[in-house]
């Protein structure tokens, strides 16, 4: 599932090529990818057309586009497998067999959500205020987000994040430190892969009961995660096959630099020792037995 640095790829890409542009026609091919929009795919369709893209937005792995008017936003969410490919005025336009909804554009280009597994969704909200009176997210100092966003926690690579805030309240939950940082009303944008690689990072379990961690222990986690999608960023996030791509179409090679995520049995980048992993949460975990051991007591 793409993750916060995807997501953030994403949204870089949009900035650079879609804002400023009229959308002039909107094709719904599979209706199931705007079931987010209550009043159906004419009614999705009639809200776009006609609207200009004024600015690409993130909070965690959510994005949405700005319209002209300022009351509301084009919102996707990739789920598993979505993606947001832009076809350039000119261009060749293959018919992907996964292509959900096309946006055409008025300088002959178009936006195509294409979408294999179909976990993902397009729908266009009205704008609410943030509760905290900040920017909405990456992208836009404007102090509002679309509704289905307004109880996403702000992410680690967040300016505005209240880093002390988040660590008291992390501190405060009666769970297990994986599940804390999964949790996106606590902090966004944090996924599988990215959990255990800052686990990795900050020599912690991921079984850690959140109200035994001393405060420094909570900040080495948080560091690790942000840490590490902050590098995944830099090569444009992790893809393991052709399910994520940027908005061109290139994927991104964070796969290669993983320490132990996907790593079964290989050697430990820091000590050595076989890496481990184990069932969690309907997913897997992975994780080093020597440098993060088990606690005596936790929750799996």
């Amino acid at each position: 599932m793409p993750e916060l640095p995807e997501v953030e790829t994403v949204r870089d890409g949009l900035a650079r090529h879609v804002l400023g542009r009229t959308v002039t026609g909107v094709e719904v091919r599979r209706d199931y990818s705007v079931r987010r929009h209550d009043a159906g795919p004419l009614d999705f369709a009639g809200r776009l057309r006609g609207r200009r893209l004024d600015a690409a937005v993130r909070r965690g792995k959510f994005l949405w586009l700005l319209l002209d008017q300022g009351d509301d936003a084009l919102l996707a969410h990739l789920g598993m497998s979505g993606q947001l490919l832009v076809r350039e005025p000119g261009a060749a336009r293959p018919e992907h067999q996964h292509l959900r909804v096309r946006l055409e554009l008025d300088d002959g280009a178009a936006l195509d959500f294409v979408d294999q597994r179909t976990f993902g969704h397009l729908s266009v909200p009205d704008l609410v205020p943030t509760p905290d009176g900040g920017p909405g997210g990456l992208g836009s100092a404007l102090p509002v987000v679309p509704e289905p966003v307004a109880h996403i926690a702000r992410d680690l690579l967040d300016p505005a994040l209240d880093h002390d805030a988040l660590v008291a309240a992390l501190r405060r939950r009666k769970t297990g430190l994986k599940r804390a940082l999964l949790d996106q009303t606590l902090v966004s944008g944090v996924g599988n892969i990215y959990a255990d690689e800052g686990l990795w990072r900050a020599q912690l379990h991921y079984a850690r009961p959140t109200e035994t961690l001393r405060r420094s222990e909570v900040q080495r986690a948080l560091e690790g995660a942000g840490a590490v999608m902050t590098e995944a960023l830099a090569q444009g996030g992790t893809s393991f096959d052709a399910l994520y791509v940027n908005v061109n179409g290139a994927s991104g090679y964070f796969d290669r630099s993983l320490a132990v995520y996907g790593q079964e049995g290989r050697p430990c980048p820091r000590c050595g020792t076989p890496v481990r992993r184990d069932e969690f949460m309907n997913r897997s975990s992975y994780s080093c037995p020597h440098c993060q051991p088990r606690p005596r007591r936790g929750r799996f």
